[in-house]
């Protein structure tokens, strides 16, 4: 293909054959498979999803990539979509009740919300299968009290688990990027930790939580909770939120509607 990475999309194309060869076999694509691909890019890995599995969708926002994905000989029922896949409708895409499985290889500027627009749709998909900064992927399933332990790990572990599988050299990519990346496996929960109802307030007790690290629950939670609250909630006010399992947050948000009413 031609068409050159643009900085604006985060674009790194994948090239090591090595690398593609061991990402197709970690996601194990199987004949019945319904596959999603986010950032196909140059069709690295696009091609042999394709060729391994029912169909596949591939959601591309580059409209020079997306015409050059057009005018290929795809070896099995393809469809692009070239779209936006941080506004992207998934739940378009099932048919019956299959369950999708998702690949990609995240733009890394806007990995963040991008999981967790992924999450929203979590009960559609069986596996998510990401190449991701390395950094982002160590906060993903970093444990309490490490210096990589955050909103981003308690508010994924809500609703999914997060498997490490292997790091990437920045040279199997063209541009190659300026940091390692990561390829991690995502399982959504059949009966996620935090419920939809939930959600909110369990979100906005670990953002607020994390917005002050450094202090400790009774400070940084003053707008939520009472200290006694935190302490009906079975948890130390003198404690800091990166020492908190996801399931002690989840007593907070308890214990904050419970305050409420």
């Amino acid at each position: 293909m031609s068409v050159r990475a643009k900085k604006r999309f985060g674009q790194n194309f994948l090239h090591d054959g090595n690398a593609i060869a061991r990402i197709i076999d970690a996601i194990n694509p199987r004949a019945d498979d319904h596959f999603v691909e986010i950032g196909p890019g140059q069709g690295a890995i696009s091609e042999p999803l394709c060729r391994r599995s029912k169909r596949l969708d591939v959601i591309e926002i580059d409209r020079d990539l997306a015409a050059e994905l057009r005018q290929r000989d795809w070896p099995g029922e393809f469809q692009l979509h070239e779209a936006d896949a941080l506004r992207f409708d998934f739940s378009q895409l099932p048919a019956a009740n299959d369950k999708l499985r998702l690949a990609g290889n995240l733009p890394y500027n806007i990995s963040t919300p991008l999981l967790f627009h992924l999450l929203d749709s979590a009960n559609l998909f069986e596996d998510i299968h990401v190449m991701l900064q390395k950094e982002v992927v160590d906060r993903m399933a970093a444990e309490p009290g490490s210096k990589q332990y955050g909103r981003l790990t308690v508010m994924l572990a809500a609703r999914c688990e997060v498997i490490p599988l292997f790091d990437i050299k920045p040279g199997c990519f063209r541009p190659a990027p300026k940091v390692y990346s990561s390829f991690a496996r995502l399982l959504p929960s059949a009966e996620p930790l935090v419920s939809d109802e939930m959600l909110p307030i369990y979100k906005a007790v670990v953002t607020q939580a994390f917005s002050m690290r450094r202090k400790t629950l009774s400070n940084a939670l003053r707008k939520l909770m009472e200290p006694e609250d935190i302490e009906a909630a079975g948890i130390d006010p003198g404690l800091r939120a990166e020492v908190l399992t996801p399931e002690e947050f989840l007593a907070l948000a308890n214990m904050a509607v419970a305050s409420a009413d």
